[in-house]
């Protein structure tokens, strides 16, 4: 079957970085899906993996971990989905990835595709949709309906987990969102998903949260920079507030919470397929009711640009399109092909 995967990291303008494969179709076992991937899309994971794992072994590494495709085979302890089934998923970082023309996945972290969506819409959604799921509600506890009267700081809101971080505390909570854009164009997207305010994280930001009447912030979502950021987070949090990210930050100082008693939590998506958590099943779920929110025009797809068919090339530019940290939106890329 065709792939793209890469023999050894190299930087993104390298003819080599990422490589058309020709590589074995595997087989489901277990609760495994075997899903024939029609779309897909690019996360800054994809890029992170690209540059600092060197594949082991002589075995090319196939990157990609969000997907959109029908179920062609199912393991013999499958029991949520069978042949046929349209599924979206965000896959394991333990396992080869999904820019293949088949792909293995445990049913338990796959979703039913929304039905409005075709299959490079729906593609833009699982990562990020799990991703800021798990940080409002599971690690944050935001409660579903409520929080009235707090507020919600997301800095980095135009990037793809921020989209769709917007949307799920304007649509499901009753926050107060202030998400941060340093250009007019994501700054107009962020509004656009339903931000109350957007302040430039480019100037100083205290200064603008106190300009909109939010001199504190109740909770606070990192997204990018978080240690650039972390003076100002630690400065504008609200006593007893949370603050949590995503990022991969160097050294911060978290002594500088404590005067206010405020939490730091972390977020991985990859948390409970990589431990075989007893929750593990609630990634199934969660993109369930993601895909029902989308259905019923609650919450939109966050696709921003379609790069043309999976191919090393086309992955090349949406690596480059990432690493350039300016991209809005999701990248996605759809079908097999030159």
């Amino acid at each position: 079957m065709h792939a793209v995967g890469y023999k050894r990291s190299l930087p993104i303008d390298h003819a080599e970085s990422l490589l058309d494969l020709e590589i074995e179709k595997p087989a489901p076992t277990g609760r495994d899906l075997l899903v024939a991937v029609k779309a897909v899309s690019v996360n800054p994971v994809d890029t992170k993996v690209r540059k600092r794992a060197d594949p082991k072994g002589g075995t090319p590494k196939i990157l990609g971990w969000d997907a959109a495709g029908v179920v062609v085979a199912a393991g013999a302890d499958a029991k949520l989905f069978k042949a046929g089934d349209e599924v979206f998923y965000a896959g394991s970082i333990l396992r080869q990835g999904t820019n293949a023309e088949f792909h293995l996945v445990d049913e338990r972290i796959v979703g039913a595709k929304p039905k409005t969506l075709d299959f490079a819409a729906a593609a833009a959604l699982p990562l990020t949709s799990i991703t800021a799921w798990e940080m409002l509600f599971d690690r944050l506890a935001v409660p579903r309906g409520g929080a009235e009267g707090r507020s919600l700081f997301i800095v980095g809101g135009a990037g793809g987990v921020g989209s769709i971080a917007i949307q799920l505390a304007r649509q499901l909570t009753k926050l107060t969102v202030i998400a941060t854009a340093s250009r007019p164009e994501t700054a107009a997207w962020c509004k656009e998903l339903g931000a109350h305010h957007v302040v430039d994280h480019s100037k100083p930001m205290a200064p603008q949260l106190e300009a909109i009447g939010h001199r504190f912030v109740g909770y606070v979502f990192g997204i990018n920079a978080s240690d650039q950021h972390f003076d100002t987070i630690a400065e504008v949090i609200a006593p007893q507030g949370k603050f949590g990210l995503i990022d991969d930050p160097g050294a911060m100082d978290a002594n500088k919470l404590k005067a206010k008693s405020a939490s730091l939590h972390w977020e991985s998506m990859f948390t409970r397929s990589s431990f075989q958590t007893p929750d593990m099943e609630a990634q199934h779920r969660l993109l369930t009711e993601v895909a029902d929110l989308v259905d019923t025009g609650v919450i939109r797809t966050t696709l921003a640009e379609t790069l043309g068919t999976i191919n090393a090339a086309n992955l090349r530019r949406a690596h480059a399109l990432l690493e350039s940290g300016r991209a809005r939106g999701k990248l996605v890329l759809a079908g097999f092909g030159s």
